[in-house]
């Protein structure tokens, strides 16, 4: 083909890509759920979701209680690992509704209650726990009010036990108010229906209108209501009955007691909506304080980097004048300066001398590289949309998978500073087995604590047994040979050059006034200093059922977090080399890795003054279990920031420096 045939046919290609490439973009609608569209008079089921409560953190079942069961029977909807991990157990209910159809219907009447029933009843109703129902992927809404405030609530209460009464009733009736939005297209059509995924929109072929209704919110109002069981038990499940009015008299409510039937019911309301479809999670992402979550923010961010620029600023003008005073000298006054002068420049034959415990230093920078990168990963794609809270578990999974496929970079890593350390690459598979197992051997230890604690209280976010066999296959089959495999890559990388020879017999430190740990534990408040504002919001998220949505925020902290990790660790190293202090490799992890123990202490802190519902001994094990999870992998991430930097500045201050 002629040359002009080829830049022809290439001058054509780019806009027909792009042509393309813009029409399948157009296509796809990324917030994590397809749009299903009803005609009038489809059936809808509404599903539930584990009993939760803030009091005891502990999820249960929903049919571990006597509510009707669906004429079909219970059925497990399929969860993903996310979802198994979070203690979610999603099943099917008996709840059904018809699109735009109200009505008010019978579900069941249970047998007389007996003496466990009433006794868990009456438990879950002190623990205040919540009924979590979905319909079309959106989770019921409840409004309640309180000091003349209102609040907005996702789920709705087992039942309540009125102030200075010591009976408990239960929540037997419920009104639901569906809010849809009628939808009609001009030319297209919506591929497929489902709950989760990519929802695929494309243009008809023969321009046919699509029209149907779409549900943009799910709101509840529950009610207790003392029915006469003899008369009720007489109709079938989804009989219709008379409208159902709230009582307000407790003697009219149904009470919780031995022997007493207790008869189910519900109705529904549709409602036309001007809410459309992509905006229907708006009401459940509204966050509290939204302006001081902004303002502090904004205002966190401003004073850490003007502290930072100073500090920064200082060290660079006070490095420079040192290397440009020292290479104006001519050989024999370096010689006569190196026996005047103090400082870094007299630990040139000691500084790049092997660290204590050098192997456990490169397994814990492989995994913190490992997490770092799963952390950042995660955290754009999040700020994307990418991750919709309508797929509930899909972040966790999406973390697990991302941890997992990073192991060949923590293998390199750790592998690849084994060399640099000792010169050679034996001992190498050690080192990737470590890397492997050492950062996922402590979740496993802490978790297993926390899952017999968790299976004596018949609690779901026990992990059953066949998951954990899942998790050891995707370690030992995907993490495990990635890992060995970045650490085979790490034998073959040209190993990291020392620029100075290190001298035999190490040189004496000299006595200092005050430890130098003092000194590394200080250090980690600055980074601290980043990230407490949006660790409150994040803690309030995972323990007060809150929706987290705001990874735009998190995204700035978590590169802020790390300019200032890495700021913080290499002026902390040039602190301990300018007063001889040579053995700077786990300072310099340590220094900003010490943010790790802010964070459990704030954890503790929000234990103690947030979450002072948190009742029995095993939530506290549970939340203290999770929080140590977490206080551990930001210390590998963020010492592995601070160390890496480290290193670099090092090689290179020394590598500027013109010794023989």
């Amino acid at each position: 083909m002629s040359r002009s045939g080829m830049h022809s046919i290439c001058k054509w290609r780019l806009p027909l890509l792009l042509a393309l490439l813009a029409h399948v973009c157009s296509g796809f609608y990324l917030p994590g759920s397809y749009m299903h569209t009803y005609s009038t008079r489809d059936k809808i089921f509404a599903k539930v979701n584990s009993l939760t409560s803030i009091e005891t953190e502990l999820p249960f079942g929903y049919y571990s209680l006597p509510y009707c069961k669906p004429p079909e029977g219970v059925k497990k909807s399929a969860e993903n690992l996310g979802e198994l991990l979070m203690g979610d157990q999603i099943d099917n209910s008996p709840y059904r509704f018809q699109m735009n159809i109200n009505e008010t219907v019978y579900l069941c009447t249970t047998a007389p209650l007996k003496d466990h029933e009433v006794k868990l009843l009456k438990q879950r109703t002190r623990d205040l726990y919540q009924v979590n129902m979905i319909l079309d992927n959106l989770p019921a809404l409840r409004y309640a009010k309180q000091n003349n405030v209102n609040i907005q609530w996702t789920g709705f209460p087992v039942g309540y036990t009125p102030q200075g009464s010591s009976e408990d009733y239960i929540i037997n009736h419920l009104k639901f108010r569906v809010l849809v939005h009628e939808y009609e297209g001009s030319g297209v059509e919506i591929i497929g229906t489902g709950e989760e995924g990519l929802g695929v929109i494309s243009e008809a072929d023969d321009k046919k209108k699509a029209s149907g209704f779409e549900i943009v919110k799910f709101e509840v109002i529950p009610c207790s209501v003392k029915f006469d069981p003899d008369k009720m038990s007489k109709h079938k499940m989804y009989d219709r009955i008379d409208p159902v009015t709230c009582p307000a008299e407790y003697d009219k409510s149904q009470i919780i007691r031995e022997q007493e039937r207790v008869s189910f019911t519900y109705e529904v309301e549709f409602v036309k909506s001007d809410i459309r479809w992509p905006s229907r999670w708006d009401a459940y992402l509204q966050m509290e304080g939204a302006k001081v979550h902004w303002f502090s923010i904004l205002n966190s961010l401003m004073v850490i980097f003007f502290l930072a620029g100073i500090v920064f600023v200082i060290f660079l003008r006070t490095v420079r004048r040192d290397l440009t005073r020292y290479e104006e000298l001519d050989k024999e006054a370096q010689a006569q300066m190196n026996e005047e002068l103090s400082g870094w420049k007299l630990v040139v034959g000691d500084v790049f001398r092997e660290p204590e415990c050098a192997k456990l230093l490169c397994v814990m920078i492989g995994d913190g590289v490992q997490i770092t990168g799963m952390a950042v990963v995660t955290i754009v794609f999040a700020a994307f949309g990418f991750m919709s809270p309508a797929s509930r578990g899909m972040l966790l999974t999406g973390m697990i998978i991302l941890y997992l496929f990073l192991g060949i970079f923590a293998g390199y890593v750790g592998v690849r500073l084994w060399r640099t350390l000792k010169g050679t690459s034996e001992g190498w598979r050690s080192v990737s087995w470590s890397v492997a197992c050492f950062f996922p051997g402590i979740v496993f230890i802490i978790l297993t604590v926390l899952n017999f604690l968790l299976w004596g209280s018949s609690s779901t976010s026990a992990i059953p047994i066949s998951l954990y066999f899942i998790l050891f296959a995707l370690w030992f089959c995907i993490s495990v040979p990635l890992t060995l495999l970045g650490g085979f890559l790490g034998t073959r990388a040209e190993a990291i050059q020392y620029p100075v020879r290190t001298n035999q017999i190490p040189r004496e430190i000299p006595a200092r006034r005050y430890p130098s740990w003092l000194l590394v534990l200080g250090a980690g408040t600055l980074p601290f200093g980043t990230l407490f504002i949006e660790l409150f919001f994040i803690l309030s998220s995972i323990w007060l059922g809150r929706f987290y949505y705001v990874f735009g925020f998190l995204l700035i902290v978590l590169l802020l977090l790390i300019v200032v990790c890495a700021e913080v660790s290499v002026v902390l190293t040039y602190m301990h080399l300018c007063v001889e202090d040579w053995r700077w490799w786990w300072k310099a992890f340590y220094a900003s890795g010490t943010v790790a123990l802010y964070v459990f202490l704030y954890s503790i802190n929000y234990l103690i003054f947030d979450l002072q519902s948190l009742s029995g001994p095993v939530s506290a094990m549970l939340y203290l279990g999770y929080s140590l999870i977490m206080a551990t992998a930001i210390m590998l991430s963020t010492g592995t920031i601070g160390f890496l930097t480290s290193f670099y500045f090092v090689h290179y201050l020394f590598s500027s420096v013109k010794i023989d």
